[in-house]
Order: C-alpha cells, then structure tokens, then sequence
C-alpha cells in the first residue's frame, strides 16, 4: 500500500474576506507542483461563505463537480434552467459537459455556509450538460458507509467517472472496511469531524491520506466522526 498524507494545516489558504477556502490541491492562487492531483481528483477545496455571498456566474466544461455542504444551504443557478437550494444532508452533482454558466450563494443572509467543493476529471468528454441532487441524511450513514455517487445507476447520484463517493458517520469508536469497488483505483479519505486511525497513521479533523495499491483498508474512527471516501482511477 501507498499513502501520502496531507495534513489539514498544510492545505492552502486564502482569506477573501466573504471567502475562506482552503485547497487540498492547487487552485487559483494556491499552487504546488506536488499537489496538482490524485488521479482523477482535480480539487478538493473547503470553502466558509459569509452569509449574502456567493460565487457569480461563470463558465465551466469538461468537469464532474461536487458540492457538498457541511453546515448551511447554498442556493445553485445555472444555465440548463436549475434553481435549487442544496441542504446539509444533501449531495450535488453536476456534469458540466459540453459547458454551462453556473452561481452558487449561500441561502443565509447572515449565517456562515461551509461546503465541500469537489472537482472530478470525467471519463467521456462533450456529454450533455447534467445535474442531480439527493438529500442522504446521517440516519442513512451512521456506522455505515453509504456510496451516495458512483458511474452505475443505483440509488444514489450518477457520475460520468469509475470513481464512488461514500459517506460515513460514527456516533461511538467504530471499525469501518472499505474495499476497492473497481480494482487498480485509489482512496482519498478526508476527516470532516472527529478523527480516524487508517494502518499506523492517526488523521484529525481535516487531515486526508491519499492510498493506492490496494484492495481494502480499515477506518477505526473516534466517537462523533464523519469522513469522506473518493475512490477514483489514479492512473
């Protein structure tokens, strides 16, 4: 098994007043030659919006984009005719495709809103434009893992990539096995709340350990933990 390990204090940082986002990988005016990608993980950023901002209009192609909010609702524009406000609890996907103009605010005029942002190099260029929304509730995920995207038509959301999102969520300490969904993919694990020994390694609130080479892994979280999987191809 391969890991690197990326501390949540080693991400960048950028503080736009409206905006704090912290970028697990490069993007916009973070840049790290060795932290472009994981395999087909473009972006993983961490952004915090004041409330009454957002992000205006503006383009996107070629991408599979993820949102998901961890505290407070966002409302999405965009141009295939969307209008939706995104909950905590729920899950976003949007295939950008051929290209679409999309803006993201936060619901609240006063309230802080804290979401994950979550880009995926796609499988097949130039599809349709696409977009789906699914609320997975903690009842749905506690001392579980719930895959709430994967590229088969199930009951989750539908990605135009091999790779599978799950959620997972621990109320006391909990053992979790994640095994590879497709083989010769990666795991990106990242702590949203809590913490989690994966092999030797204790990950904290925010920390993520990218591993490949391998066909299964055991997540031992602590009490009132949640975390994220991305399995992705990572050649």
């Amino acid at each position: 098994m391969k890991k690197i390990i990326h501390r949540s204090e080693s991400r960048g940082y950028h503080d736009y007043g409206w905006l704090k986002t912290r970028h697990s990988f490069s993007f916009s005016r973070y840049y790290n030659p060795e932290r472009m990608n994981f395999g087909v993980l473009r972006v993983l950023n961490d952004d915090i919006v004041s409330g009454g901002a957002g992000f205006g209009t503006h383009p996107h192609d070629n991408m599979e984009i993820i949102s998901i909010p961890l505290y407070g609702s966002m409302v999405h524009k965009d141009s295939t005719g969307q209008e939706m406000v995104i909950r905590e609890g729920d899950v976003q996907i949007m295939s950008a495709g051929t290209g679409l103009y999309h803006s993201e605010y936060n619901h609240s005029g006063t309230e802080d809103l804290n979401f994950l942002q979550i880009w995926i190099i796609p499988k097949q260029r130039d599809i349709e434009p696409r977009y789906q929304q699914k609320d997975f509730p903690l009842s749905l995920r506690k001392n579980v893992l719930k895959t709430v995207i994967s590229p088969d038509e199930g009951d989750g959301l539908w990605i135009n990539q091999d790779a599978y999102l799950s959620l997972g969520q621990s109320d006391s300490d909990h053992t979790f096995t994640y095994s590879l969904k497709k083989p010769g993919n990666g795991l990106y694990i990242f702590v949203t709340e809590g913490g989690a020994v994966v092999g030797e390694d204790t990950l904290k609130r925010r920390d993520a350990m990218a591993i490949s080479d391998l066909h299964s892994v055991q997540i031992n979280t602590f009490p009132e933990s949640e975390f994220l999987i991305i399995e992705i191809p990572v050649e």
